[in-house]
């Protein structure tokens, strides 16, 4: 599933693309959709942003496409009306006179007004997003503080777009690791200093990855194991995907363990259980 940075990733290409411009063809393929093609085509889209690990089309109309990716879901931008050879279906286009954004596989797809927005049941409830230049390190420890979060396990915790907006699985035991917190604790077992490099490490981490396209490891360090002619698989975590290969910082072979069906990656030696 494609995590925040990858999101806004997409969000700033689908931009680039249709943003400013008006959309000349808007496609559904759900039929319960398709009354709103006639609503949006030949309006201008105004904005497209990532909201966590949904994304927002709006245009300058009030009508907005919301939109979640999933486990499956996939935007492409095209030049106009050149669909790709593949076996996905597409659920959206939105075309204009010179480019075409194009959603397949995905199937939560959603039309809402303007004031609509800050009462839907997935917009409305999500945390302080973590590649918005405003969060600080301060709202997120409180985050990590609150009565509502704070006996919770971390390993659920920051998987919750309610508590975090912009995480996901990778991110997850990149936090975990940078911060040196074994993953069966929760805040309340966690010191003050280990809250602190948690609320650093998912603010910064989820950064970097938008930045660098995914890369969550140091970047000096990268540099070196890319002139070593590492390949980025190699390269780009700490320790996600890492399993039975040595930790960059103290050489303790990599655990993986499965929660929930979702896989999660630590070092015993840097992120021991305290």
């Amino acid at each position: 599933m494609p995590e925040g940075p990858e999101i806004k990733i997409a969000a700033d290409e689908i931009a680039t693309a249709i943003a400013g411009r008006v959309a000349s063809e808007v496609f559904f393929a759900f039929d319960h959709l398709k009354h709103y093609q006639d609503t949006l085509s030949g309006q201008t889209v105004s904005t497209v942003e990532a909201r966590a690990k949904a994304m927002l089309v709006s245009f300058a109309n009030g009508y907005n496409i919301y939109s979640h990716n999933q486990l499956y879901g996939i935007w492409l931008v095209r030049d106009a009306y050149d669909y790709p050879d593949t076996n996905r279906q597409l659920r959206l286009a939105i075309h204009n006179s010179h480019k075409s954004a194009l959603l397949y596989s995905a199937s939560d797809i959603e039309v809402l007004r303007d004031y609509e927005l800050d009462t839907h049941p997935f917009l409305s409830k999500l945390g302080p997003n973590l590649l918005d230049d405003t969060t600080t390190v301060e709202q997120v420890i409180e985050r990590f503080t609150h009565k509502r979060f704070y006996r919770r396990r971390l390993t659920s915790l920051l998987l919750d777009q309610q508590f975090l907006a912009g995480m996901g699985n990778y991110l997850r035991s990149e936090v975990l690791f940078v911060a040196r917190v074994h993953p069966s604790l929760r805040p309340a077992d966690c010191t003050a200093q280990q809250i602190a490099e948690l609320a650093r490490a998912a603010l910064n981490l989820t950064r970097q990855s938008y930045q660098t396209r995914g890369i969550t490891n140091d970047l000096e360090l990268v540099g070196q194991l890319k002139q070593a002619g590492l390949t980025r698989s190699d390269y780009r975590f700490w320790v996600f995907n890492r399993d039975g290969e040595p930790c960059y910082n103290c050489g303790t072979q990599i655990i993986k363990d499965t929660l929930s069906g979702r896989r999660l990656y630590f070092c015993p030696t840097c992120q021991q259980n305290m």
